[in-house]
Parts: C-alpha cells; sequence; structure tokens
C-alpha cells in the first residue's frame, strides 16, 4: 500500500455529470482538488457514436458482472471514462417539473415530496443551461417550468421527417416541443468537455484515470473520511483530503458505502438508517419503432417531445409520462439493448439490413416515473453487487405506450405518403440498462429516513458528500441529468462557502 504524498483538501470520485460539473465549480477556488476515474481519458470518442458498432459491441457495458434478483450474472450498460455516462448521453437536459418536487399520487402509489422545491433548484437549472449550452424552447411546452432566464441558446431545428410528424400530432390538438439540447462546437456537451477538460490545466487540479476506489477509511471514532483507498492498475493507494464527495453513479456509490463497513459503520458508512441502497429507481423505459417508406440519415438528433400525458388525461387521471424521439437509431447506445426490436424489423422488412432497417424508421423513447421502493435496491450478498429491482407504476406506463401508438397511427393515416406500414414494434429495457438510475442515498432532514442531508452531506460523516443522482427521493418522467448537474452545482456553493 502506498501513501500518496500530497494532502487534498476535496477529493471528488466519479467525473460524471456530478463530479465533473463540481469539479468546475470548485477549480477556481485554488484549493487542491484530486479526481479519481475508474475509467480512462477518451475525449470525444464515445460521444459521437456512429453505424452499427453500437449493436455489434457492448463496449459501452462496464467491465464486470454485477446479478439480479435471482442472482443471474449480467454486465451493466454503464460507462467508466472521464465524463461518465454522459460520454453516451442523448444531451437532452430538461427541468423536473415544478409539480415533480411535491407529493404525487400515481396509478402504482405515492410519489414523495422532496424537502427542497422547484425554486431552490431554479437558479442552478439556469446556471446548468448556460453551462452545458443548452438549446431550447419552453414557450410551446404546457408542462415547463417557470425560467428565471430563457435558454441560453435557441432550439435545435427537427430533421425534416420529424418536422412532419410533428405538424401532424399538432393537429391532433397535442403539443410537439423541442427538446432542450446541450450542444458544443464538437457535438453534445457532456462532463468531460464541460467540467474536467477546461480544469486540466489548472495547478490545483489532479485528474488520475483507470483509478479504481475500492474502499472508504474512516477515523477511529467513525465521524470523518480519513483516507480513499484506489487501485491504480496493480497497486494500492491511499489518498488523504479534507472533503470526500462521491460522484460514482447511484448503484456504484452505493456499493462503496456498502462494501467500506467498519466497526463503527457495521452496515455500511453512513447507513446507520439502512437506506443506502435502498429505493433504486431507473425509469421504465420502452422504445416503439415506426416504420417508414422514406430513408433517412439514422443520425439525426433527438429534438421533439411530448408531454401531454406528462400527469394524464381524461380517461386516466394520473401521470403517465414523457415520449421523445430516439434521434438516428445508428446512434442510440441504448438500442443495442433491444434486440426484441431488431428481431421484429428483421421480420417486417426481410430484405434490409441493419442499416436500412434504421435509415427505414424512427424510434420513440417513452418515459415514466417508477416509484422508490424499499426492496428495490444495490446490496451485496457475498462479494457479489446484486441489484433487486422490480419495476412498479407498470400500468400507468402501458397506458403512455398505448396512447402513443394511437397517436403514431393517426399520423401514419394523415400522412400514407410517408408510411407504409402500421405495426409498431416495442421493447422495453430490462435491469442492466441502469441509465437515469438514482435514488439510493437519498436526501433528507431526519436522519432515520435519509442518507444525506438537504446540502447532500451525509448525516453520520462529517466530510463526506454524495454529488450524483443517488440523493433524489423521487424519480420524475423526465431525465434526471440537468437536475444532477444543477445539484452539484448548488453543492458547489456550500462547499465553497466552507472551504473559505
Amino acid at each position: 500500500m502506498i501513501v500518496d504524498d500530497q494532502h487534498y483538501d476535496v477529493i471528488i470520485i466519479g467525473t460524471g455529470a456530478g463530479g465533473g460539473t463540481l469539479a468546475r465549480k470548485l477549480a477556481p477556488t485554488g484549493k487542491k482538488i484530486l479526481l479519481l476515474e475508474r475509467g480512462e481519458l477518451i475525449y470525444r470518442e464515445s460521444s459521437e457514436l456512429i453505424d452499427t458498432e453500437v449493436f455489434k459491441k457492448e463496449q459501452y457495458h462496464a467491465p464486470e458482472s454485477w446479478h439480479d434478483s435471482s442472482g443471474e450474472p449480467f454486465s451493466p450498460q454503464t460507462y467508466y471514462a472521464v465524463g461518465g455516462n454522459t460520454k453516451i448521453w442523448s444531451g437532452v437536459l430538461q427541468r423536473r417539473r415544478e409539480r415533480d418536487f411535491e407529493q404525487v399520487q400515481h396509478q402504482g402509489g405515492l410519489s414523495p415530496a422532496w424537502s427542497l422545491k422547484y425554486q431552490d433548484f431554479e437558479p442552478y437549472y439556469t446556471e446548468a443551461e448556460k453551462l452545458y449550452q443548452v438549446h431550447g424552447k419552453f414557450e410551446d411546452d404546457p408542462t415547463e417550468p417557470s425560467h428565471s432566464e430563457a435558454y441560453p441558446f435557441a432550439e435545435v431545428a427537427h430533421e425534416p421527417l420529424v418536422q412532419q410528424i410533428g405538424g401532424s400530432l399538432a393537429e391532433q390538438g397535442l403539443h410537439p416541443v423541442h427538446l432542450p439540447l446541450g450542444l458544443g462546437d464538437f457535438g453534445r456537451t457532456d462532463a468531460e468537455d464541460t467540467g474536467i477538460t477546461p480544469v486540466l490545466n489548472s495547478e490545483n487540479v489532479t485528474l488520475k484515470t483507470s483509478a479504481q476506489v475500492v474502499l472508504l477509511h474512516t477515523n477511529p471514532s467513525g465521524s470523518e473520511i480519513k483516507a480513499v483507498e484506489a487501485k491504480i492498475g496493480e497497486q494500492s493507494y491511499l489518498f488523504l483530503g479534507d472533503v470526500v464527495v462521491l460522484a460514482c453513479g447511484a448503484v456504484n456509490s452505493a456499493a462503496l458505502l456498502l462494501r467500506s463497513a467498519n466497526e463503527k459503520h457495521p452496515k455500511g458508512i453512513a447507513n446507520g438508517s439502512d437506506q443506502v441502497g435502498r429505493n433504486l429507481m431507473k425509469q421504465l423505459l420502452s422504445v416503439v419503432v415506426q416504420l417508414t417508406s422514406t430513408a433517412n440519415s439514422g443520425l439525426f438528433s433527438r429534438t421533439l417531445g411530448l408531454n401531454d400525458f406528462y400527469w394524464g388525461d381524461k380517461d386516466f387521471p394520473y401521470p403517465m409520462g414523457h415520449v421523445q424521439n430516439s434521434g438516428g437509431i445508428l446512434q442510440d447506445v441504448i438500442f443495442a439493448e433491444a434486440p426484441p426490436i431488431l428481431s421484429a424489423l428483421s421480420r417486417l422488412m426481410p430484405n434490409f439490413g441493419l442499416r436500412q432497417l434504421a435509415t427505414h424508421s424512427i424510434g420513440w423513447w417513452l418515459k415514466t416515473e417508477d416509484l422508490p421502493h424499499a426492496d428495490n435496491r444495490v446490496r451485496y450478498v457475498g462479494d457479489k453487487l446484486r441489484i433487486d429491482y422490480t419495476p412498479n407504476n407498470v400500468e400507468a406506463h402501458d397506458r403512455l405506450v398505448y396512447r402513443w401508438v394511437d397517436a403514431l397511427k393517426s399520423v401514419e393515416q394523415s400522412q400514407p405518403n410517408l408510411f407504409n406500414r402500421t405495426t409498431h414494434p416495442r421493447s422495453d429495457m430490462p435491469v442492466q440498462v441502469v441509465a437515469h438510475q438514482c435514488g439510493t442515498c437519498r436526501f433528507g432532514e431526519d436522519p432515520a429516513t435519509s442518507v444525506l442531508n438537504l446540502d447532500c452531506r451525509t448525516h453520520e460523516v462529517h466530510n463526506l458528500y454524495v454529488v450524483d443522482s443517488s440523493f433524489f427521493p423521487s424519480h420524475a418522467s423526465v431525465s434526471p441529468g440537468l437536475t444532477v448537474i444543477a445539484n452539484a452545482l448548488r453543492v458547489g456553493d456550500r462547499l465553497i462557502e466552507q472551504l473559505q
């Protein structure tokens, strides 16, 4: 074991939406910051995904096995690199709706209220949109929450085919909207180019890649983290710091706390409440494919969303969720997890190869909020990381799919020259797709029912913070990325006050 000869003011573990953003926020303070990232610095290689390699290789999976509720191993779709999962995200950066912060009755149960509300996050949403160069338009979305400032950049134009579909949806009385997209000079903005790269030349910032953090070590009383143990290559190191921040993703942050159990924290660090790892949420995600008679590039951006069913409709008084086009299927990593879709397309279009299937179809992502449940959790069984997850709120999601397919059929009837097939293959994302994971270290005011306080510091360990999506008490039907970024900026302000 080698003890690093440097002492750091802040150690940040993970460089995704939370950790990368926090590093950018803290770097100007001049404080000594260490970034530990399990993956490598790959720059833009995986942010510009093209062609069928997405479907052929599991290069966007973690190099380890997790285990499902029955103990069967699987390869999780989570990415280890500088920038984390933002290297393979869609770049859609949405605000939670104001009502998403309140208690909401769903068909499947209650979504709990947050102790902080939309107005507490609003200034940081605005800061996040500027930082990640969000292009958007909110006047056309009746569910969009209030903004103190307009989006910093104008909305991205739809692909012509998508524009035509949007026009047909509007004729049905629906409200297709422009999705807010983070876009920079080189494509989608991510936590590597926005958070990490700008601070790498700072004398006070040190980045260590291929650094797998294996344990956190506390002082004898268990009140502070004194050292972070990491393995770099075949060598183990101890890094010492005053403040330690976890930003490993909801699964891996919880796993690190659990496996760091010691005499003062026998159930895992900061787990006196027995809430670490519990309440795992990852949204109900389905893809519905619409077949076209005309070709498209298969490479365009996601631009069109629809929230008419977000809070329900006249026939179903419960929230259903959000719809957005997938963008070009050849660019969409998560389509690699949907082999039933590819099989169905092959049967419907038997003379087409994969590229032709993708360029004669439009994918639609449907997202419904899943609800926190104590038995949906991350835990260890021996030395095996186990993900116990049973989907809930399923009826609301199924109704969203039915509503959307009905809307697509109306589009097809109004534009028969564009569509010559009325079948709509559907695939639901399996447990290995852990996109939009959250909730395993929820924040709150009561240490008996939460892991973190409202500043995202653990109740029990005074120098330990969590800034990934672990802190969410509830999910929503929009993507969590912008909320993670906004929260990292918010926690950054608290840390700056403390460090000064």
